[in-house]
């Protein structure tokens, strides 16, 4: 065991972890490669990560794979994460289910060619009775577009008469979200040194503790993990209390 990790408390680890998964194009061109070669290298952490939460029995790992933004890159490299997304997916779909990961999506996955979702659906169906850890992956997704279209479905409801405006709380607008079904993340890790959550999540990192790290995101592994689950654990979360009430 790392020394790192026999610091971390395991009974104080966060239920959800949201990772934007920055610096892949960075990584490579600072070794004077092409991006993709980047996003490739990029897989590798994410296998190391997936296990590295599956052992720590995390119940929920959110990963930004793909925004809606990112559409406008080059098509070059868009076909290409395409390809890597298929490829990955394929390769790695068995090794989730002997491992009892069950893998979920949310984005607008209308914009994905059609190969692609079709590998999505396979994999969701074959990981779908899994009880472990809960992978989900953003893709072609948006804070913006997600509050967007659960405004649209409410106002919908709303109209054919299926729900009342006086009826409509938080709880409500949670349940037209992507994530309904999952708890909002507590701990939101950015690789590769930026400082913003880029439309990540928008309603659901609302009390999240936010960790930056410099480290570009195809060198992060494990021992990067358990450095920001140690910061975490350092941390005072008061959801708006004062630290009096919390400590109370």
């Amino acid at each position: 065991m790392s020394a790192l990790l026999e610091k971390v408390d395991q009974s104080r680890l966060p239920k959800h972890i949201a990772i934007i998964m920055d610096g892949n194009g960075r990584w490579a061109k600072e070794k004077g490669q092409d991006r993709l070669f980047g996003h490739f290298h990029g897989v590798e952490s994410v296998r190391n990560i997936v296990e590295g939460c599956a052992e720590l029995k995390i119940e929920y790992l959110t990963l930004y794979a793909f925004s809606t933004e990112n559409w406008d890159r080059p098509e070059y490299e868009v076909v290409g994460l395409m390809e890597l997304l298929v490829t990955t997916i394929r390769n790695e779909v068995e090794s989730l289910d002997q491992n009892n990961i069950r893998l979920h999506v949310i984005g607008d996955l209308s914009m994905l060619p059609e190969y692609a979702r079709k590998e999505l659906n396979e994999a969701l169906e074959i990981t779908s009775k899994n009880s472990g850890l809960n992978l989900i992956m953003a893709l072609s997704y948006s804070g913006r577009w997600e509050l967007l279209n659960a405004v649209k479905n409410i106002a919908w409801e709303v109209k054919h008469n299926r729900l009342n405006v006086e009826d409509i709380d938080q709880d409500t607008l949670q349940q037209y979200l992507c994530t309904s079904e999952f708890p909002d993340p507590e701990l939101m890790i950015r690789t590769s040194g930026e400082f913003r959550i880029s439309n990540f999540l928008l309603y659901q990192l609302a009390y999240a503790e936010l960790y930056f790290t410099n480290v570009r995101w195809p060198d992060f592994r494990k021992e990067n993990l358990y450095e920001a689950l140690l910061d975490f654990q350092n941390r005072e979360r008061r959801f708006g209390k004062t630290g009096e009430q919390v400590s109370g």
